[in-house]
């Protein structure tokens, strides 16, 4: 009898704190395999393995690559690794970033939903942004069942909110309280998996393979949805628009993948980008004038050091305007962050059925 004992967990911004609490809530005698993402920088080295480790009575570990899975284990993601499941073993690749990130949340819990189908339990902890949605959307999709922490119960809330938006959540607990329920819910016979169509079993195999690897071009990435005029921040590939449910996501021809709110956030920050590099050509350029001005006015060319007195002061004119641009991009990035959260505010007051 399969049981429902493949636990993935996604976290990013206040994840180490949920996770101590989660595995700490788990049972010595906890049956099912656990796999864990947290976001972290690709040039540090994680001592997740060792503080979870510590947090809870299971041990962590950072598996090697093709590590056989055992239960009562708790498996943590390496930096600059995508940690992913395949039949009976552990896969650690660097494929592409998603949202951004390696590891990936998504990429974890895709992998999972594909091969273990109802067996899997996806949990999404504490984070900003919406690294995780797609990949429990996944696990639903599958027959899997879908855990968040409770908003107020987590340091950073956007993550488990971001979820509440697209994906019919099964549980909303505090993180303290998931051992209990996972002891539960792993004693259930997972039920038959679920039978998608050829088309869409396929697009999930084929994201699952981008995963391990770079080389979406060849695998017909540009097939499985519909490309836009959209660049990718990473590598400036075009980008092709992915739809899960009423999720939007957008993967590039090399394998990058991002979600609306990840790919929004890195045009703004490249606009931003942009006109400080501007302002800072204008600015050179006074600079280098003054300093011409200031050496023909040293020679008594009182004529000529007056052009390029005048034409330093039109770069500070246009110096200026950049600057104020910069600032009206700056508070345009934070509208539509507020924007966004006064509709994610509509429509949790909808689906409640308040007004």
């Amino acid at each position: 009898m399969q049981k429902r004992d493949i636990i993935v967990v996604g976290a990013s911004a206040g994840g180490i704190t949920a996770l101590k609490t989660f595995v700490g809530s788990l049972p010595a005698d906890f049956k099912g395999s656990v796999f864990v993402v947290l976001h972290i920088p690709p040039f540090s080295e994680s001592r997740l393995a060792w503080i979870l480790s510590q947090a809870g009575p299971l041990k962590a570990v950072q598996p090697r690559d093709g590590e056989p899975i055992a239960e009562g284990k708790v498996y943590v993601a390496a930096n600059d690794h995508h940690l992913l499941l395949e039949k009976g073993k552990v896969v650690m690749k660097k494929g592409p970033k998603e949202n951004r990130f390696r590891p990936s949340i998504d990429a974890l819990f895709r992998s999972a939903a594909y091969v273990y189908g109802p067996r899997v339990i996806g949990i999404v902890l504490s984070g900003l942004l919406d690294d995780g949605t797609s990949g429990l959307w996944a696990v639903k999709r599958l027959g899997g069942i879908a855990i968040i922490q409770e908003p107020e119960d987590a340091e950073y809330p956007q993550m488990p909110r971001n979820v509440l938006e697209y994906v019919e959540v099964d549980h909303t607990i505090p993180a303290a309280a998931m051992g209990t329920l996972l002891k539960t819910l792993i004693e259930d016979k997972a039920p038959k998996g679920i039978k998608l169509s050829k088309e869409e079993m396929k697009r999930f195999e084929m994201e699952v393979i981008i995963a391990t690897r770079d080389n979406a071009f060849e695998m017909g990435v540009i097939e499985m949805g519909e490309l836009t005029p959209f660049t990718c921040p990473d590598c400036h590939g075009g980008l092709v628009r992915l739809i899960e449910g009423d999720i939007i996501r957008f993967r590039c021809h090399t394998g990058h993948a991002f979600t609306v709110s990840t790919l929004l956030a890195e045009l703004t920050q490249a606009v931003e980008d942009l006109l400080w590099q501007g302002m800072r050509g204008v600015e050179e350029t006074n600079m280098l004038l003054k300093n011409i001005e200031q050496h023909l006015r040293k020679l008594g060319h009182k004529k000529q050091a007056d052009i390029f007195r005048d034409r330093a002061e039109d770069a500070s004119h246009r110096a200026r305007i950049i600057y104020d641009s910069v600032f009206k991009q700056e508070q345009y990035s934070e509208d539509i962050r507020y924007d966004k959260e006064n509709l994610k505010k509509v429509r949790r007051k909808r689906k409640s059925g308040t007004k």
